[in-house]
């Protein structure tokens, strides 16, 4: 045992990495390939001044490490990390320059922008050395008691084939809420409020998908304009909680976990929206807060030639190595944190494909995907992944192995397109809604694997993308250049708000169509929070920076708003009591001819199978879609016992007169769905062969009414033989 600074320090262990509390003190371990020596910094419980410094005594397999008796949960501490400055080989070490752990699980304060932040000297270039000291502007970590009260919390575990998904975001969802109290607005508590959670309980959605909640940085560009970094694709720390969303930000963890347990409670999972694609570190010109000054040769990808100079193709400036066994361990470390420790149920991936990616580009067996794959823990969690980044072969929708599902963006422009009116779209229409099986249905993998969405935090949400035709994002500062201007969106005959009485209904109804599809398509749907009752942007759509009444969910609803809500609980209530609209099995259309049925038939609105010369029609925007409840619902060749439904979906601009088709078995159709109405159907029968109006732009779906002495006779036919 040593002492140094007032502090007793021992060897300690290189494992676990960060600090952990073992009851006798604390052991701290820091992996850095290339660094030289490690000082840990102790600060008192503000983490403005520091009291001790001692450099970790032990260097074990690439790791730091040392054990502090005197150490308890609620120390504040920081590394300064010595080694060489030779930006030209990709090492930018820098003892004057604290540096947060990499393993933080409790951080204290935030980033305060300046010059001091930076390793080399700002305004010259990034191989000048800048020997300020930055502490009095970094956060620092503290050491956390991990302990909490769980009680009988179970994970929901629901089946991927049953999961509905809910985009949200902690602070938007809560900070206008008139039943969360004001304190709590915008934080975790706010979010696991009972009236919250059984409003989503009743939407019914199963499984809340939150934007990112991991500790991240406020860019300094956004906060010289008065913005803020909202969504929060900045990371800084991967195993932290935002203080920002903590009604008590030192107890952020113990908050997060307490939110966890009230949506268990009710049922919902709790899905987190992960960025270890890139961190807030930027380039060369950035500044070194973490991972940059501890061994960036390790942790980001350089180009190989010229190891000043970071790899982008993440777009942000860096984009982190995992390629590297210690960084593949550190976010497979992370993962298993938030899963084991804090009980989340799922990922999403941000730019899904970097975490992929081997020097030579994406590989379906890279070291991280294998890494998942073989794990206890993640395997048995839901994994999602935003299939695509900005590098070389960027795009790999359908790409990822069995296991994961994905973002299918052609699934959102497809249905978009078709429902604005576009000529020919009818081909693709039927291939995402059936499961977009031209991506996915290869190696075993379900039609679950396809996460169909229409909206997301970055676009229009639904009310906007039948509002306008162009994006307007001028409240973004940057001329409205910024955003994607390729929206697939129609403003029905006027661009923003109007008093126009047969616009606005259009455009209830086109949400309405929308929100029709996007439940009953084969797949795993994703909604966005506040699509349900017609939320705007104002047209921004890509309100990353805007924290504020742009981002905020308005609860203020309305007529229009509340009818909307009904309506989506009716379209999930009905997903969930009707198998055929949730099967993981991808529609064929194909002729079985062992059981006589097909599992989908696609109709011409006279009743009659649509025909080669209707699919090469771009004419044709009117569409049955009958699935059979006798199809075939698992790998044994038996029939099936669902209700058949027949969905129709009118993209053309005036009413079109439908016939209802015969069905073996049937004695009529009961409607369930006409977006044309202003509320549900009733019971009413339609027989065989009668015509029903499709109001222009309008989606029906009718449930077939069963010959009770044909299915009397059918289950006698199916029942099993007696075992003898």
């Amino acid at each position: 045992m040593s002492q140094a600074s007032g502090f007793r320090i021992e060897e300690g262990r290189p494992f676990p990495q960060g600090a952990t509390w073992t009851g006798l003190g604390v052991n701290f371990a820091l992996f850095s390939a290339n660094a030289t020596k490690v000082e840990l910094c102790i600060f008192d419980d503000s983490g403005e001044t520091e009291i001790g410094r001692v450099a970790l005594p032990e260097y074990t397999n690439e790791i730091f490490h040392g054990f502090l008796p005197d150490a308890r949960p609620g120390t504040v501490y920081g590394y300064r990390v010595h080694g060489p400055y030779e930006p030209e080989n990709g090492h930018r070490f820098n003892p004057n320059k604290l540096v947060l752990d990499p393993y933080a699980k409790g951080v204290v304060g935030q980033i305060t922008w300046a010059p001091e932040l930076f390793g080399y000297v700002m305004g010259e270039e990034d191989t000048t050395y800048d020997e300020r000291d930055s502490a009095r502007f970094m956060p620092k970590a503290r050491v956390i008691d991990p302990a909490f009260t769980w009680g009988d919390d179970r994970a929901p575990r629901v089946p991927w084939d049953s999961t509905v998904l809910y985009e949200t975001h902690v602070k938007g969802f809560t900070k206008l809420h008139p039943a969360v109290p004001e304190e709590l607005r915008g934080t975790f508590r706010g979010l696991a409020n009972g009236e919250v959670v059984q409003y989503i309980k009743r939407l019914g959605v199963t499984s809340v998908e939150l934007l990112p909640i991991h500790m991240f940085a406020d860019d300094s560009y956004l906060g010289e304009k008065g913005l803020v970094n909202y969504w929060g694709y900045s990371t800084l720390s991967f195993f932290a909680p935002s203080r920002r969303y903590a009604a008590v930000p030192d107890f952020a963890f113990s908050e997060f976990k307490e939110m966890v347990s009230r949506f268990h409670a009710a049922g919902l999972e709790i899905i987190l929206d992960v960025v270890y694609n890139h961190t807030c570190e930027g380039n060369e010109k950035g500044p070194t807060l973490s991972f940059k000054g501890i061994d960036n040769a390790s942790y980001y990808r350089l180009l190989p030639d010229q190891k000043r100079y970071y790899i982008n193709d993440t777009g942000t400036g860096n984009t982190v190595n995992l390629s590297n066994a210690r960084v593949i361990q550190m976010v497979m470390d992370s993962l298993r944190y938030w899963v084991t420790e804090m009980h989340v149920d799922g990922f999403r991936f941000d730019l899904g494909t970097i975490l992929a990616r081997e020097t030579y580009g994406f590989d379906q067996e890279s070291g991280f995907l294998r890494a998942v794959g073989q794990d206890p823990v993640l395997s048995q969690v839901k994994m999602i992944t935003e299939p695509w980044d900005c590098g070389p072969g960027g795009y790999q929708v359908g790409g990822f192995p069995p296991g994961w599902a994905e973002w299918n963006d052609r699934y959102r422009d497809n249905v978009r397109a078709y429902w604005k009116g576009d000529e020919g779209k009818v081909k693709d229409l039927a291939t995402r809604f059936t499961g977009s099986s031209d991506f996915f249905n290869h190696r075993g993998r379900p039609a679950w694997s396809s996460v169909n969405f229409l909206t997301a935090h970055d676009g229009f949400t639904l009310n906007d993308w039948a509002s306008y035709n162009e994006k307007h994002n001028e409240a973004n500062g940057e001329d409205n250049k910024d955003g994607n201007s390729n929206n697939e969106s129609w403003n029905c005959g006027a661009e923003g708000p109007t008093d126009d009485v047969a616009i606005n209904g259009l455009r209830e109804r086109q949400i309405k169509n929308m929100l029709a599809t996007l439940l009953l398509s084969r797949g795993t749907p994703m909604l966005l929070a506040g699509d349900e009752f017609g939320r705007t942007q104002n047209g921004n759509n890509n309100a990353y920076c805007q924290d504020n009444e742009i981002s905020w969910l308005n609860w203020d609803l309305g007529e229009k708003g509340n009818h909307l809500v009904r309506f989506v609980s009716h379209l999930t209530a009905l997903r969930r009591r009707l198998p055929i609209l949730h099967r993981s099995r991808f529609l064929t259309a194909e002729w079985n001819e062992e059981l006589g049925i097909k599992d989908v038939t696609w109709l011409k609105p006279t009743g009659e199978e649509m025909d080669q010369e209707s699919w090469d029609d771009d004419n044709t925007r009117c569409v049955g879609i009958l699935l059979d409840g006798r199809a075939q619902v698992s790998g044994i060749r038996r029939r099936g016992a669902d209700a058949t439904v027949l969905v129709v979906m009118n993209s053309y601009h005036d009413g079109v007169p439908i016939t209802l088709p015969t069905v073996p078995g049937g004695l009529a159709w009961v409607c369930l769905i006409d977006t044309n109405l202003d509320g549900n159907p009733d019971d009413t029968r339609f027989d065989f062969e009668a015509e029903y109006i499709a109001t222009g732009r309008s989606l029906l779906m009718f449930e077939l009414v069963l010959d009770k002495e044909y299915a009397q006779a059918k289950v006698a036919r199916e029942k099993p033989a007696p075992v003898r």
